[in-house]
């Protein structure tokens, strides 16, 4: 018998990623979320649907009924987070998000870790390509390792055509952080206030994407996840300039699909590399999609739980939870991975 999964804004870009994927891994989407007109269109599928907000904990505690774990699918994260994991806790059933923004995954750690290492259930923020992949990446290049001195992680989007649901959530960060930047050093979470823009430093890629011009310190929700669970004092992030002007700009349109999977020509490489002394590990992956591919790692994150393979309950990272080389063994039908030469580094860098 399948196991019902609930996919709160199913109908949502992403949502819509995440509703194929179980249905393709054999779980039934119960799909939630607060439009009905749309609920319903997404649901002539033959799936069941439940109208749920997180203004009403009841309504949150109805749609779940039945569920065997619950994914998040819905921005900004800064408020939908904390009402679905209350109602997961209350249900005593594993959640996961997609979320990308560094606040509301500190604000998970921070607010629900004791609560849920007690309840025994697992709560796994930021599964998705930002967060989560960079944390799976950084700690298979770990290996053996117990402590590193560095980790970064390169972003090589090809462009950043944003959904409605990444502009409102950057722009909550954007209030949240009042003009500050973020950066995770000296073994501490920083703000902290910059006069001018992001340096530029160049980024040796792998093939297709080369040699590009990359925003060193553009920090994503790796800064949290990584060294929540990692001995590694200094976490940076970077993304290509090109990328990060397409998020910027005000007239940059929504993703367009262009294959039956229904994913942009968006293409990624991401660069991991960890530092300790004179010694480098990297791991570099390639694929198609940021948003498609949040999919099968939030799915895979749900069928691994469901199954029992994992190292810790309570609030914990893909890399804390999972065992990162298998999980990303398991993704080769949306990712090619490769274990780089030590020796290829990046301009400037340590």
């Amino acid at each position: 018998m399948s196991q019902n999964v609930a996919v709160f804004g199913a109908y949502g870009h992403t949502g819509r990623f995440v509703v194929t994927e179980l249905r393709e891994r054999g779980f039934t989407p119960l799909l939630l979320g607060r439009d009905e007109g749309k609920l319903q269109a997404l649901a002539a599928s033959g799936f069941d649907h439940r109208v749920a907000s997180v203004d009403d904990p009841t309504s949150l505690d109805r749609a779940l009924t039945g569920a065997a774990a619950v994914i998040n699918c819905a921005g900004p994260f800064a408020f939908t987070a904390a009402p679905l994991i209350e109602a997961a806790l209350r249900a005593g059933i594993p959640y996961v998000d997609v979320a990308a923004e560094i606040e509301a995954v500190v604000d998970t750690y921070t607010r629900f870790s004791a609560r849920a290492r007690t309840a025994g259930v697992a709560v796994v923020p930021a599964m998705a390509f930002f967060g989560g992949f960079g944390d799976l990446l950084v700690t298979t290049a770990m290996g053996d390792w117990t402590r590193a001195d560095e980790a970064h992680v390169a972003y090589g989007l090809s462009s950043w055509h944003p959904t409605a649901g990444t502009v409102a959530s950057g722009v909550v960060s954007r209030d949240r952080r009042d003009g500050r930047r973020v950066r995770f050093t000296g073994g501490r979470l920083e703000y902290h206030v910059a006069d001018r823009e992001l340096p530029r430093i160049d980024w040796d890629f792998p093939a297709p994407l080369g040699r590009r011009s990359v925003l060193d310190g553009f920090s994503m929700a790796d800064v949290v996840t990584v060294p929540s669970h990692l001995s590694i004092p200094e976490v940076r992030s970077y993304m290509t300039t090109d990328a990060a002007t397409d998020l910027a700009a005000a007239g940059t349109p929504a993703p367009v699909a262009v294959d039956v999977l229904g994913r942009s020509a968006q293409r990624f490489v991401v660069d991991a590399v960890v530092c300790s002394g004179d010694r480098r590990r990297r791991v570099v992956v390639s694929g198609q999609d940021i948003y498609a591919i949040s999919a099968p790692l939030a799915v895979e994150a749900v069928r691994r739980i469901l199954a029992g393979e994992t190292r810790t309950s309570g609030v914990a990272s893909a890399g804390a939870i999972f065992d990162a080389p298998d999980f990303l063994d398991a993704l080769s039908a949306h990712i090619v991975v490769e274990a780089c030469p030590t020796d290829r580094m990046i301009s400037g860098a340590p």
